[in-house]
C-alpha cells in the first residue's frame, strides 16, 4: 500500500515447521491482493528448519531464475525467522534485488498491524535505503 509494489506472482516460504500454516499465509495474500484489485499467482515453498544452506540455495536458485526472466524482484521480511531471513538476505544482496521491505513496528499490541497507530510503524525498504546512502 505505502510503496505501491504490486506483484504478479507471489512467493512464500516457510520452515517445514510450520508448514501446516502456509495455506493460510497464502489465502491471507490472496485475500489482500482483492482488497488491491491484484490477482498474482501465489506458490508456497517449504524449507527445512534453520537449514541456512538449503534455505538459501533454493531461494537463490529461485532469484536467478526470476532474475532471468527479466522480472523485478522484492521480498518482506517482516514475518520471517532468523535463519530464512538471512538465506534471503545474502541473495538478495548478490543478484541485485530491487527491494527488500521490512515493517518496523515500535510495540506490537494484540492488533492485526493494520489496526496499530502509524506513529508506531514504519514501512522501510533496505535496498533504496543503502542506495541512499552510498553516494554519501
Amino acid at each position: 500500500m505505502e510503496k505501491e509494489y504490486f506483484p504478479d506472482v507471489i512467493y512464500i516460504f516457510a520452515e517445514d515447521l510450520f508448514y501446516h500454516e502456509l495455506e493460510k499465509a497464502a489465502e491471507g495474500m490472496k485475500i489482500l491482493s482483492d482488497e488491491f484489485g491484484i490477482s498474482p499467482e501465489i506458490h508456497t515453498h517449504v524449507v527445512p528448519e534453520a537449514d541456512f544452506i538449503e534455505a538459501g540455495k533454493t531461494i537463490s536458485d529461485l532469484i536467478k531464475k526470476l532474475r532471468e526472466e527479466g522480472c523485478s524482484i522484492a521480498i518482506d521480511v517482516t514475518p520471517g525467522r532468523k535463519a530464512l531471513v538471512a538465506a534471503a538476505l545474502i541473495p538478495a544482496v548478490k543478484h541485485r534485488m530491487d527491494h527488500v521491505f521490512y515493517l518496523a513496528v515500535k510495540r506490537l499490541e494484540n492488533k492485526p498491524y493494520m489496526m496499530i497507530p502509524l506513529s508506531n510503524q514504519k514501512l522501510r525498504d533496505f535496498i533504496t535505503q543503502a542506495e541512499r546512502t552510498e553516494g554519501d
